[in-house]
């Protein structure tokens, strides 16, 4: 492809499939996409994209085209790889300057660049990275800024080779450039602090987009660029030099209100310069050790003092209390059992946090976390008042514990708590015995106190197990709580349901179980959603517990499965009903037939259920798993159920239909338990299976349920079940044993087995293909004890059974062998009799005992 002659044809071919009409859209791209192969085009494309003049959206394909091409032609072994003289001239074209005017287009080239140097730098590419660190240190600003978010991605790419040779590589280029990429950082951190002081705020701006460039490059060197970094002075320096930074940082804070562009951006960086320290951490904890000290004084103090008023912020404060939790759980800063096989990095580092977590700072860490951190905000009451399902099911979910600050909070505190429970234990004991007895409805201060103090409770329920007696803090102070129906004391009745949730497994007695289904029976009704919601979340821990007696529950089983019920229509958003089904079913596995006066109303709201949802699949999982536990508490009666329950599982096991992906497994095991407890079979229960051939050639993790599926047809209706569909599954089967596990073989000859059991003449005709491979198998002594246990298993079914069938199917392998029939069945008598010793299961060992013994008859 000839660039001058081309680039017009191209240039028209680009702006065409910009075109938001497929007429013309869809030609373009077709001839795009005939062009990737030849050569010249990503020449072409490369001239386009530098083209300042043309169409950003033109320029901006274009680039989008060659980044495409690098993953698909770049490799020397691809099909139509680009050929090493264009890839050279493309190499140097990429780099010959760093001057785009788009920021976007400049970041996609960046990224393009990367890709190449990923797969040629340093040895086809060598002369990449000087020019990148001459091309950052030119005043033109646009330059150097394009330059330093190329070098920030080819550093980005390289630091996530895995392969011994290129991380040797990346560490060679690490230190060869270190030095260099700390003068850059702090030239711009000094430049936009003194720009701040002066009150330029534009040109500072433009200072830190710099700086947090050059501090990303750092961040990828100095986690994936040394084996042994404390050992580089370097980059110790700059670690500790992070302490400062984020302290200057912090405070430039306070010049700008939230939700402007240079605190937007302030927050970024900062964040940044704590994700440093977290992977450095996560990457090498004992070179961490030095920086333990200094990591604990600064989070602590920017988190759980004064410090930190006016500065600090929500992601701030999650990436403060990470850096807290990796270092207290951290296993290489804890010694071993026994002391004398600890490593002295171990012992190091357990004493710097031993001597850093003292009585003071472990209480006033313990006091701050419950008083400040747990305590509800604004926003999380008015969620309550305004959107009450929301605020249940995020209270209940949550969000990763990395990014969001309740979870977070949490989880260090139980990560403190679990460490330093004989420190925090009376702490938090304190905190409670101070808010004994009922709260003050007009003290919301009070209230959320409480709130926040009962949930470090049932968080640490397992830590305090020995200190609190909670049965009788249940009689004698939490029971009366849940009665006092004030409707501010809401916050208190929800929290305390939940707390007793918590403790149910740990300690409770059963004793009290009837009091506390009465509790859960009143409130249940109770006017708040959110109450209601977490009443049944507790209900849950309470049916789904070791403990739990169904006798002690079934007084209280009918009002309790019908409010449940009306809860479940009650509420409106998809993850509420999920959460409220999953309870449902819980209750129904436990109870099992002793539902089934009560499923009536569910019966009948399931089929509506199902419709509503029917764009919401992971709702529709919820729903299968309830009709899986209601079919099993139903028994036979289930058969009611089949005019909705039928085309739930022909759809849900369609491999045709798409919302399958989300369904399958649920609707097999749905399929399943309709089976077995099926009275009798019927023609729509019958139609069904004809989703079967299609799975069994998924050969999927679901196959051994198939397998279940097809032996419990046979059980059901050996007769009806073989005539419809025995000669397509021996197809299937044929087709499955050719490519198949050892496992997969078994359960094939097992549902042969079965046919032949329960129906010996129609089940040895239908499977006949299949069987001469087991004589086979025999005679020639399979090597697989537990095949050739299964092999001796068919025939001996088919011996004792049909006897007038083994002898034509044995006449048939003497012809195949060209031998008498008596001589085959003399070899196969042989080695039945040696590998009896393969059959270990009683039942097996039986049936050949009785097969041999009909020889001699």
């Amino acid at each position: 492809m000839d660039i001058q002659s081309a680039s017009s044809v191209v240039l028209q071919a680009l702006t065409q499939a910009t075109s938001q009409d497929t007429a013309v859209l869809k030609p373009a791209e077709e001839q795009l996409r005939q062009w990737e192969t030849q050569p010249g085009f990503y020449s072409v494309l490369l001239s386009i994209f530098n083209n300042h003049l043309l169409d950003v959206n033109v320029r901006w394909l274009a680039v989008l085209y060659f980044k495409n091409g690098i993953d698909r032609y770049w490799r020397r072994v691809a099909p139509h790889a680009l050929s090493e003289e264009e890839k050279s001239s493309l190499r140097a074209g990429l780099i010959t300057n760093f001057n785009e005017p788009v920021n976007q287009i400049a970041t996609q080239i960046a990224v393009l660049i990367a890709k190449v140097a990923r797969l040629d730098c340093p040895r086809q590419w060598p002369e990449l990275i000087p020019i990148l660190l001459e091309s950052v240190k030119v005043q033109d600003s646009l330059q150097q800024h394009r330059a330093l978010l190329t070098f920030y991605h080819v550093t980005k790419t390289l630091a996530s080779k895995r392969l011994a040779t290129d991380r040797r590589l990346f560490q060679d280029l690490a230190s060869s450039i270190y030095s260099f990429a700390c003068s850059l950082w702090n030239h711009h951190t000094d430049t936009f602090l003194q720009q701040i002081c002066t009150g330029d705020q534009q040109a500072a701006l433009s200072s830190l987009e710099r700086t947090l460039l050059s501090l990303k490059v750092l961040r990828k060197l100095t986690v994936h660029g040394f084996i042994e970094p404390h050992n580089n002075m370097e980059v110790m320096g700059f670690l500790n030099a992070v302490f400062e930074r984020l302290k200057q940082f912090l405070e430039c804070c306070r010049q700008f209100g939230p939700g402007s562009l240079c605190r937007e951006k302030l927050e970024k960086t900062i964040i940044l310069f704590t994700k440093v320290l977290l992977d450095f951490l996560e990457y090498h904890p004992w070179p961490f050790i030095p920086l333990i000290q200094r990591s604990l004084e600064f989070a602590v103090s920017y988190v759980f003092t004064e410090v930190g008023e006016g500065v600090v912020f929500e992601r701030f404060i999650v990436q403060c209390m990470n850096l807290i939790k990796m270092i207290v759980k951290n296993e290489a800063y804890k010694p071993a059992k026994n002391i004398e096989d600890s490593k002295p990095e171990n012992l190091e580092a357990h004493k710097i946090k031993t001597a850093f977590f003292t009585h003071q700072t472990l209480t006033e860490i313990g006091r701050r976390l419950v008083s400040k951190y747990f305590l509800l905000t604004e926003e999380e009451l008015t969620m309550w008042e305004e959107d009450p399902e929301s605020f249940a099911v995020e209270e209940t979910g949550g969000d990763s514990w990395k990014y969001s600050l309740r979870p977070c909070t949490e989880v260090l505190f139980l990560d403190i708590f679990h460490n330093y429970s004989q420190t925090l234990t009376p702490v938090l004991l304190e905190m409670v015995q101070n808010l004994q007895g009922p709260s003050n409805v007009e003290d919301p201060v009070q209230m959320l106190m409480k709130d926040a103090v009962y949930n470090a409770v049932g968080l640490a329920a397992y830590e305090l197990f020995d200190n609190v007696d909670f049965d009788q803090w249940f009689k004698n102070q939490l029971l009366g709580e849940l009665q006092i129906s004030h409707n501010r004391y809401k916050l208190i009745r929800r929290r305390v349901i939940w707390l007793i949730g918590q403790w149910i497994s740990v300690k409770f007695k059963p004793e009290l179980r009837p009091l506390l289904y009465e509790v859960i029976l009143s409130l249940m009704q109770d006017p708040d959603l959110v109450v209601r919601i977490e009443t049944a979340t507790t209900l849950k821990l309470a049916v789904d517990d070791f403990e739990f007696r169904t006798e002690q529950f079934l007084p209280y089983l009918e009002s309790i499965f019908s409010l449940l019920f009306q809860l479940l229509q009650q509420v409106n958003e998809c993850d509420t009903k999920m959460q409220v089904l999953h309870v449902i079913s819980c209750v129904i596995e436990r109870v099992s037939i002793q539902i089934r006066p009560y499923a009536g109303c569910l019966v009948q709201y399931l089929p509506i259920l199902w419709k509503q949802s029917e764009e919401h699949n992971m709702l529709r999982c919820a729903i299968l798993t309830t009709l899986i536990h209601l079919i099993q508490g139903l028994g036979a009666e289930s058969k009611n159920l089949y005019p909705f329950l039928l085309p739930v599982i022909q759809l849900s096991t369609d491999v045709s239909q798409p919302p399958h992906v989300y369904l399958l497994e649920d609707g097999l095991e749905l399929w399943l338990v309709t089976l077995e407890n099926s009275p009798a079979i019927t023609p729509e229960l019958l139609r069904i299976f004809q989703n079967m051939s299609a799975l069994l050639e998924l050969s999927s993790e679901n196959v051994r349920t198939c397998f279940q599926i097809i032996n419990a047809y046979i059980y059901l209706s050996a007769t009806d079940f073989l005539q419809n569909y025995a000669e397509a599954l021996c197809r299937s089967f044929c087709e499955l044993l050719r490519d198949i596990t050892t496992e997969g073989q078994v359960q094939v000859l097992k549902v042969v087995e079965i046919a032949i059991k329960v129906s010996p003449v129609l089940g040895s005709h239908m499977f006949q293909p299949l069987l001469p491979a087991v004589l086979r198998g025999i005679v020639e002594g399979e090597r697989y004890p537990v095949v050739m246990s299964t092999y001796l298993g068919v025939t001996g079914r088919i011996l004792l059974q049909n006897s007038g069938f083994f002898t034509s199917l044995l006449t048939q392998m003497a012809v195949e062998y060209n031998q008498e029939a008596d001589q085959l069945l003399g070899s196969m008598i042989e080695m039945w009799v040696d590998r009896m010793d393969n059959i270990t299961q009683p039942e097996r060992r039986k049936l050949s005992a009785l097969a041999l013994s009909a020889f001699t008859i």
